[in-house]
C-alpha cells in the first residue's frame, strides 16, 4: 500500500516536503505532478529529480521538485517520491490531501521509518536512533544518536548474542550426548565466557546511567519552604519568566515544568510549592505535590535562604532530601549571611552558595551537577543505550546471565543453566528487534512524529 504524508513541520517555511513510500509511489505520484520538461516520473532512476508543478483537475496547484527514490536504495527501502513545494501550512496540506485523492493513504506514526526496519533497512534500536536525533538537545545527545544510527550499539549487541549462541550450542550439543568424550563440557571455561559477556552488558548499562543526562535528561525538582528564592532560581536556570516571583510566600501553588541545559546536561526540571505546614487547603495539595515530585525524581536541589537564621522547615527539608540524590543550594548569597547555615553543610555532601537573584555564583554548577550524578564527558565512540526500553532489555539479558552463572557454580545441570542463557539471548533479540514482538514494535513506532 502507497503511504504519504508531510515530513517537514507544519508551520511558515521555504519549502514543505510531502513524501511517498511503497509500491506504486512512483505511480501516484505522476498522478499529482506534470514536469515543465513533459518527461514522467515513471522513467527516472533513482537519486533523479524534475523540476514542475503540482495539478489538480489538469491545473497547476504549486510549482514542485519531485525526487524520485528507487527500491532498495531508498529509506524505506521501497519506492519513495518526495514533493517539494513551496513551505506553507495551506499549500503543504493542499498538496497531500491531492496525493491520498490520487491513491494513497495517510502514514501512521512512525510508519516510514517502520517499513525501513520491516524491509531490514535498519534494526529495532537504529530506528529508536531516528526520534533521538530529532528529539537531541545537545552536540553530546546528538553524537551520540547518530553513533546508534550508524550501528555501533547494533554491533556491540550482535557480537554479545553470537558468543552466548555458541556457549548455548555447546551446552546443547553436550546435553544431547552427555556420554561422549568428544563434547565434554568445562564448566569453568563457560563460567568465565559468560562473565566476559555479561561484564559486557553491565557497562552498556552503566553507561547509559552516565549518559542520560546527555540524551533523556534528568528529572530533576526545586523544593525548599515559601520564600526562599525557588522560583528565582527556576527563572535563571530556564532563562526565562517561568515562575512568579514575589516577596509573598507561598506565590507557587502548584508545580511548573521546563526542559534546561546547563552546560551540555539536561534537567527536566520543576518548581514546586514551598514545603511547610500550612492551614491554606490549596497551598497544601501544593506541598504534597511537591513531596510527591521529590520522591519521583532523580535529583533534588533543597534550596535554603541564608540570609535568614534556619527554621524548623529548613531542618525538615534537610530531614526529606537525605535520602534523595541532591544539591544543596545555600541561596541569597548577596545578602548578609546567617552564620548558622554553616552547620547546615555538614548534612549535605554537595552544596553551593549562589544568588539567584544576582546570578553569582553559579560558574561552578555544572561541575557540583557533574559530581552529584558521577558523570563525566561520556565517550560517543562507544555504544550506547539509548531508551529505557533498550535498559530493561539489558537488565534483563544481565539477570539471566548472572542466575546462569550462580547455577553453575552451585552445580545445576548444564541443560538448566542453558535456559538461562537462551533467556538472555531473547532478552538482547528483543533490544535489537529480531526478537521483537508486534506489540513491542508497534509500541516503539507510535513514539513517531507522522511523516517519519
Amino acid at each position: 500500500m502507497v503511504i504519504a504524508a508531510i515530513s517537514t513541520p507544519q508551520g511558515i517555511g521555504g519549502i514543505g516536503v510531502i513524501r511517498i513510500s511503497g509500491k506504486g509511489s512512483v505511480e501516484v505520484a505522476q498522478k499529482c505532478f506534470r514536469s515543465r520538461s513533459g518527461k514522467m516520473l515513471t522513467e527516472l532512476k533513482g537519486y533523479t529529480a524534475l523540476y514542475g508543478d503540482v495539478i489538480e483537475n489538469n491545473m497547476p496547484v504549486d510549482s514542485c521538485v519531485a525526487l524520485v527514490f528507487r527500491s532498495p536504495n531508498s529509506y524505506t527501502g521501497e519506492d519513495v517520491v518526495e514533493l517539494s513545494v513551496h513551505g506553507g501550512i495551506y499549500v503543504v496540506n493542499k498538496v497531500l490531501r491531492i496525493v491520498l485523492d490520487n491513491g494513497a493513504r495517510l502514514a501512521d506514526p512512525g510508519e516510514f521509518t517502520k517499513r525501513a526496519f520491516l524491509n531490514g533497512k535498519i534494526d529495532l534500536a537504529e530506528a529508536e536512533s531516528v526520534m533521538n536525533i530529532i528529539s537531541a538537545s545537545g552536540d553530546t545527545a546528538l553524537a551520540a544518536s547518530k553513533s546508534t544510527l550508524d550501528g555501533r550499539l547494533s554491533k556491540e549487541i550482535r557480537s554479545i548474542n553470537d558468543n552466548l549462541i555458541n556457549i548455548s550450542a555447546s551446552m546443547a550439543i553436550w546435553t544431547d550426548s552427555p556420554d561422549d568424550e568428544n563434547f565434554a563440557l568445562d564448566i569453568e571455561k563457560i563460567r568465565s565466557r559468560l562473565s566476559e559477556e555479561n561484564e559486557r552488558i553491565k557497562k552498556l548499562i552503566k553507561d547509559f546511567d552516565n549518559g542520560r543526562a546527555y540524551t533523556e535528561g534528568i528529572s530533576a525538582v526545586i523544593c525548599g519552604k515559601p520564600n526562599v528564592g525557588k522560583s528565582t532560581l527556576m527563572n535563571y536556570l530556564s532563562q526565562a519568566e517561568k515562575s512568579i516571583v514575589t516577596d509573598i510566600a507561598g506565590t507557587t501553588r502548584d508545580i511548573v515544568e521546563e526542559t534546561v541545559k546547563i552546560g551540555d546536561i539536561v534537567l527536566r526540571l520543576s518548581d514546586t510549592a514551598g514545603i511547610r505546614e500550612t492551614e491554606d487547603v490549596v497551598e497544601r495539595i501544593g506541598v504534597e505535590r511537591a513531596k510527591q515530585r521529590i520522591d519521583t525524581s532523580v535529583l533534588v536541589f533543597p534550596v535554603f535562604d541564608v540570609s535568614e537564621e534556619p527554621s524548623e522547615d529548613d531542618v525538615k527539608l534537610i530531614e526529606y532530601c537525605k535520602n534523595h540524590r541532591n544539591l544543596a543550594v545555600f541561596n541569597k548569597n548577596d545578602i548578609k549571611k546567617s552564620g548558622s547555615f554553616k552547620n547546615f553543610e555538614r548534612s549535605f555532601e554537595h552544596f553551593i552558595y549562589i544568588s539567584a537573584k544576582e546570578g553569582t555564583g553559579m560558574e561552578g554548577f555544572e561541575e557540583k551537577l557533574k559530581e552529584v550524578l558521577n558523570i563525566g564527558e561520556i565517550d560517543i565512540s562507544l555504544p550506547m543505550l539509548m531508551n529505557e526500553r533498550q535498559r530493561i532489555c539489558a537488565v534483563n539479558a544481565q539477570s539471566y546471565l548472572e542466575t546462569a552463572i550462580r547455577d553453575l557454580i552451585i552445580g545445576i545441570t548444564p541443560d538448566a543453566v542453558n535456559i538461562m542463557i537462551d533467556s538472555a539471548i531473547n532478552s538482547l533479540g528483543v533490544l535489537s528487534g529480531e526478537k521483537a514482538t508486534n506489540t513491542v514494535t508497534d509500541e516503539v513506532f507510535a513514539k513517531f512524529c507522522v511523516g517519519k
